[in-house]
């Protein structure tokens, strides 16, 4: 707690925002690691009992148990199974549409992300420059220069651009890291979209 005090006191006003970022930042980063998983998002043990039920032309079942287990990927092959008389071609269209459409969802909160990441530096960086101006302009009024009060308002104000910075980085690798599962569980959706269209034509 004296720590968070003394970056208060020594960073100014524009800490205020920072903390705001970066609790906005740990907060999307928890709920993305929880949601952006395969089991969140997938979940092959739900998708091999569609599939299975589809298999034994139980299509009925299939579709309740689509309802009842809602996910990114239990919604797009629901999409195949109610369209389960049409053609593959048009399967494959139904759920790639149907995907579409989950992917916002799965992508939620990434912007933000990324937006504090680009924000945070910039705001440090704000900070920092009207420390200088304040301790160049305590400087002119000073009529002699005192090198060690130079150094410590400088110091001080370089505090919000350091904060900037230790929010900035992580966040960035936290989003890459989520556009990376991301751009893999979309992959997988497709393959698995493909698959029961193929099963669907089948049945």
């Amino acid at each position: 707690m004296q720590f968070v005090a003394d970056l208060i006191d020594k960073g100014g006003v524009l800490i205020y925002p920072l903390f705001v970022l970066l609790v906005w930042g740990l907060g999307i980063i928890v709920y993305k690691s929880m949601t952006l998983t395969r089991a969140a998002v997938i979940n092959p043990d739900a998708v091999q009992a569609i599939e299975n039920l589809v298999i034994e032309k139980k299509i009925p079942e299939a579709t309740a148990y689509c309802k009842q287990n809602a996910l990114p990927m239990t919604r797009v092959l629901l999409a195949g199974v109610l369209n389960h008389e049409k053609s593959e071609s048009e399967l494959k269209e139904i759920m790639e549409e149907a995907g579409r459409q989950e992917i916002p969802s799965v992508r939620s909160h990434l912007t933000a992300l990324s937006t504090i990441a680009s924000v945070a530096p910039l705001v440090g960086l704000l900070g920092t420059v009207i420390g200088m101006i304040s301790v160049f302009t305590t400087l002119s009024q000073e009529a002699a220069v005192n090198p060690t009060m130079l150094a410590g308002g400088i110091s001080e104000a370089l505090v919000t651009t350091a904060f900037g910075m230790v929010i900035a980085v992580p966040t960035l690798g936290f989003y890459n890291y989520f556009i990376a599962r991301l751009q893999l569980l979309v992959l997988e959706m497709e393959r698995i979209s493909l698959r029961m269209a193929a099963i669907l034509t089948r049945v």
